[in-house]
């Protein structure tokens, strides 16, 4: 049973409906300060909460103290149904372009992000506080690094006209003014479902996806507790005390002033600025052509030494200094704004804060309430684990399978088979075959993982043949990948033209691999992904059905309705940080585990492979990576 809630002039709207679209009662209008104490009570039904996004209701709902088990975020499904090949033949995916499509991911309400989005003076054109770049779209030509994420995101939605809502159906309103009608969009999707060649996953995967948004307002909710004193003392140590407005700290100025003198610069150089560092660079013969870590460290000059650790500590500085603490964790709490499917593999991005990207050097800042610690978990190998079970390959899965109670290196246990004469030469070969390496040892180990496990390598090889003839492809549950777009198509075909010369086919056969490149990892890191929704989900559940610590535990500093229970407060794609009562510690590490192993069972049933995860509990965030 669904509950649409929506916007309505005079309130908010309920409407009940049926699991299969159809109306299961009369709509009504209720106060809008009511609609926590409406949940509040219906909760302990099993009513999926269906709402346009996530964002635009629950964080008020976990401001009173009230948590949603189970919601349905139609913008996110929409997303999947639209694009995925599995719903392709569906009437929700052939027709046109509506207001759903052009709906963005709305930021938690009160964060800087929605301060600066709001703030009166903003004008277009004018710049973001934070960059928005990790959910940019897929350049025509991907990169294959393996964090650079922020290159994809979902470019296969559609731009168009909205489709008008039918004139007795309750409306809402998205805050870019659009009208929109939640429950005509559910209907759509349900039947949607329904019309698929593989319902069973796709419901899986939009529940899953759906639980994620739920997990990342409550994440936001709680916060990551974090010792802003701590994070000075780090700050302070590594930089010199705080800077007033407009000046460098004192190391960086002592580093600026010996750059300076190794190139002979005035003083007015700014070795901020990157053109004129360059060239006065240039002008003292130093011979860097960038200012890339890996191209300085080549160099032999005077200069290089204080210029690298000029610019490692300038990164800590504007990435996580002073400004960043008062702006992100002014009251004891990082409260990361993530993006649920911001990536188009389904992985999540951020919208400021550097979620993703959280250093080890102020780690140390995030320790646990007095009474509390932490859980830190993370999956061993999760990418190569869920490409031996998506292939079925049961030779690769043997090779990181426990044995005797103890977790196995996946990476050494592919060297046990002799596929591989070391465990760098595995690793190296795995990433190779998963992110399309084709020089140096990757490419020299392929073929042997090739012979010893066919039925992966496979798989990898054949997404990439996909993707060169500009196919898309999908993951296990059905997220499918966009497809390259237009410019891709003038490319290749200017490579077919009577006059087109070697230069036009070059371009289009590197386009041509680099977009293979990109699907070959699509499938296995967009999988990856979704085993993590999943073993999320099960986390929030099985953290919640622990109950609250007893009477002699003292509260966390969290909020309501976490305050006494343990709760998630942070994910990084493959690792998760519960905040918990010491007391309850080994259940939460037990609870984890057995979340995982639930992840695996509903991606992949019986398919013999291993997720194992390391796990620790400890009061320093620091402290429980290695």
């Amino acid at each position: 049973m669904h509950t649409v809630i929506s916007r309505e002039p005079s309130g908010t709207g309920l409407r009940p409906v049926s699991d299969s679209g159809a109306p299961a009662g009369e709509p009504r209008i209720i106060d809008a300060a009511g609609l926590a104490d409406e949940v509040g009570t219906d909760e302990s039904s099993q009513v999926r909460w269906t709402w346009d996004d996530t964002n635009n209701w629950y964080p008020a709902l976990l401001a009173e103290g009230v948590r949603v088990d189970r919601a349905h975020d139609l913008r996110l499904a929409h997303a999947v149904l639209r694009t995925s090949v599995l719903s392709a033949r569906t009437a929700l995916a052939e027709a046109g372009p509506s207001a759903w499509d052009r709906l963005a991911p709305v930021p938690p309400p009160g964060g800087p992000t929605a301060a600066a989005l709001l703030r009166p003076d903003r004008h277009p054109g004018a710049e973001p506080l934070f960059d928005l770049g990790e959910i940019t779209a897929p350049p025509a030509r991907p990169g294959t690094d393996r964090n650079s994420d922020r290159n994809s995101d979902r470019n296969s939605r559609r731009e168009g006209d909205e489709r008008p809502s039918g004139p007795e159906a309750p409306s809402g309103r998205q805050g870019n003014g659009e009208t929109l009608d939640p429950a005509a969009e559910l209907a759509a999707q349900l039947a949607a479902l329904k019309d698929s060649t593989e319902p069973g996953r796709l419901r899986l995967l939009l529940a899953a996806e759906s639980a994620g948004a739920l997990a990342a307002a409550e994440m936001h909710h709680a916060g990551l507790p974090w010792r802003g004193d701590i994070h000075d003392e780090i700050l302070t140590e590594a930089l010199g005390p705080r800077p007033r407005p407009g000046a460098r700290p004192a190391k960086l100025e002592a580093l600026a002033h010996q750059i300076r003198e190794a190139i002979d610069a005035p003083p007015t150089l700014n070795p901020d600025s990157h053109p004129d560092l360059l060239r006065a660079m240039e002008y003292a013969g130093v011979g860097a052509r960038s200012l890339r870590k890996w191209e300085l460290e080549k160099l032999d000059h005077p200069v290089i030494a204080p210029l690298l650790e000029y610019k490692g500590l300038y990164r800590l500085y504007t990435a996580n200094g002073w400004n960043w603490l008062d702006t992100w964790a002014p009251d004891g709490r990082f409260r990361m704004e993530y993006v649920v499917g911001g990536v188009v593999t389904g992985r999540w991005a951020s919208t400021g804060g550097g979620a993703l990207s959280l250093p080890h050097n102020v780690r140390r800042a995030v320790t646990a309430d007095p009474g509390w610690t932490f859980v830190v978990a993370d999956a061993a190998q999760l990418e190569p684990r869920v490409l031996a079970a998506l292939a079925r390959d049961e030779r690769m899965a043997a090779a990181g399978r426990s044995k005797d109670g103890a977790n196995t290196d996946m990476y050494a246990g592919i060297v046990a088979t002799g596929a591989v004469d070391s465990r760098e030469h595995a690793k190296v070969g795995m990433l190779g075959a998963m992110y399309g390496g084709t020089t140096g040892v990757s490419a020299q180990v392929l073929p042997r993982l090739a012979r010893a496990f066919p039925q992966a390598i496979d798989l990898v090889e054949r997404a990439a043949r996909a993707g060169e003839r500009g196919e898309r492809v999908t993951t296990r549950l059905g997220r499918s990948s966009p497809l390259p777009g237009d410019s891709w198509a003038a490319v290749q075909g200017s490579a077919f033209d009577e006059d087109a010369g070697a230069d036009a086919q070059s371009r289009a056969r590197s386009q041509t691999r680099s977009w293979g490149r990109f699907t070959r990892n699509f499938v296995v890191q967009g999988t990856a992904a979704e085993w993590a929704l999943c073993w999320i989900a099960s986390i929030r559940r099985r953290l919640w059905a622990l109950g609250e610590a007893s009477a002699e535990v003292a509260p966390g500093l969290a909020p309501a309705p976490f305050d006494r229970r343990p709760h998630l407060v942070f994910f990084l794609h493959d690792e998760v940080v519960v905040h918990a009562p010491a007391a309850l510690a080994e259940e939460v590490a037990r609870e984890v585990r057995a979340a995982a192993d639930e992840a695996g069972r509903l991606l992949f049933g019986d398919f013999p492979v291993d997720f194992p995860l390391s796990v620790a509990v400890t009061e320093s965030y620091a402290d429980g990576k290695g």
